[in-house]
């Protein structure tokens, strides 16, 4: 841009002064505000920071396939108006006098969740995806201790108690790091859970967001990756991904030569598909992990294959907060980060629509600072008494270019 750049709008400016102090404030951003309509601007209120809360300003939030399910009504009715997004990744704008471990400025994210009941036993052990009275999560849910009903990252800032924040280590790409909150601990959790490892193989079904990110980690973990895909023009983007083996899954003869040769599958598709040509590729005592949510019935498990040779098939979640916090560390260290292309929030209808269609590789991302401004006053900003006067955060990120768009995914 040449020439003074021009400032932003006043309601802007007092509602980042108000986030920053840790007051209430209305947030910009993009959600459903009516069944069956598009993603549309709007503005959602965000409570005073609480003793133990952590004050986000949004730099970037990824786009699930889950929000798109929720936004659309295809899992169920949701109150609107709803904001959807569980990938976030921000700036610390303020806390609360009581938190600990955080502080104004350093990058933090947050996932699928924003609470849990923090007493049954799979919370105790850290578990807080099985939460045994039912998570909190980051959208379209009623926080119990609050009473307020969610919204998510499609949004300029978010309050979320300290103990559901993670760190996201500044060598992470903040835009690319998104998507790990939600794609990267789902194919991580089964991962570390079935020990995936030097010496064991491991076969990832589909190359989409999750697939993608479960042959980039299960390399890093040491593995030996095989991709099975339905379409042969994606043979040379899971070999640049890491995979080892790519084998096309509708050809019966090119299947044999993977037979009882793998350890873990990891099954990433969402669509109705027949599970007996990847039972087929375990060894003795092997594992095939649903992650994949289809819309439709599946055909039928066949249990003969687990019985002959002692299978398991199984699913799994997200993970919990702790093993959230040690995958983005393990992708820190080992330059592990989604593959993005960054939309602003004028083409997130349109995102939506590539995303149904697979139209993408492998992830859109939301680059927050393009929400508009809010049209209406803030509320005034003088900090509240649980929280502690903070310093302003640094600035965020700058805009991103969007990608040029590429051929479509599974």
């Amino acid at each position: 841009m040449i020439g003074r750049p021009v400032p932003p709008p006043l309601g802007s400016l007092r509602r980042a002064t108000a986030a920053r102090a840790g007051a209430a404030h209305r947030a910009s951003a993009y959600g459903i505000a009516e069944r069956g309509g598009p993603l549309v601007a709007l503005e959602v209120p965000r409570r005073a920071a609480l003793p133990d809360d952590v004050v986000i300003d949004i730099d970037f939030c990824g786009l699930c396939h889950s929000d798109v399910h929720a936004g659309r009504g295809e899992w169920g009715a949701r109150q609107l108006p709803l904001v959807p997004g569980h990938e976030i990744v921000g700036r610390v704008a303020a806390v609360g006098r009581e938190v600990s471990g955080f502080a104004v400025g350093q990058r933090v994210g947050v996932g699928c969740l924003v609470d849990s009941c923090r007493e049954c036993a799979s919370c105790r052990e850290g578990l807080e995806q099985f939460c045994e009275r039912g998570g909190v999560g980051t959208y379209g849910a009623l926080d119990r201790r609050t009473g307020e009903y969610t919204q998510g990252g499609y949004s300029s800032s978010i309050v979320v108690n300290q103990g559901y924040v993670l760190h996201v280590p500044e060598s992470l790409d903040p835009a690319a790091a998104a998507p790990l909150l939600c794609a990267g601990i789902t194919t991580y959790s089964p991962l570390r859970h079935f020990g995936a490892g030097p010496g064991s193989g491991v076969g990832v079904v589909g190359l989409g967001g999750l697939g993608h990110m479960a042959v980039k980690l299960a390399k890093a973990l040491g593995a030996s990756v095989t991709v099975f895909t339905t379409s042969a023009s994606k043979v040379e983007a899971a070999r640049a991904l890491g995979a080892d083996t790519v084998v096309v899954s509708g050809d019966a003869e090119a299947m044999k030569p993977v037979r009882h040769t793998l350890d873990l599958v990891i099954d990433t598709v969402a669509a109705p598909h027949s599970l007996d040509p990847y039972f087929a590729t375990l060894r003795r005592d092997g594992t095939l992990v649903q992650l994949g949510l289809p819309g439709e019935p599946m055909p039928p498990v066949n249990p003969r294959p687990l019985l002959a040779r002692r299978l398991r098939y199984t699913g799994s979640p997200i993970g919990g907060i702790a093993e959230t916090q040690e995958m983005l560390d393990f992708c820190a260290e080992h330059a592990v980060a989604a593959e993005v292309e960054v939309v602003d929030a004028a083409g997130l209808n349109a995102a939506w629509d590539r995303m149904v269609a697979g139209d993408v590789r492998y992830r859109f991302v939301l680059d927050a600072s393009t929400l508009p401004a809010p049209q209406t006053p803030a509320p005034p900003t003088s900090a509240p008494p649980t929280s502690a006067p903070q310093t302003p955060a640094p600035p965020t990120s700058a805009p991103r270019t969007s990608a040029p768009q590429t051929p479509p995914a599974e």
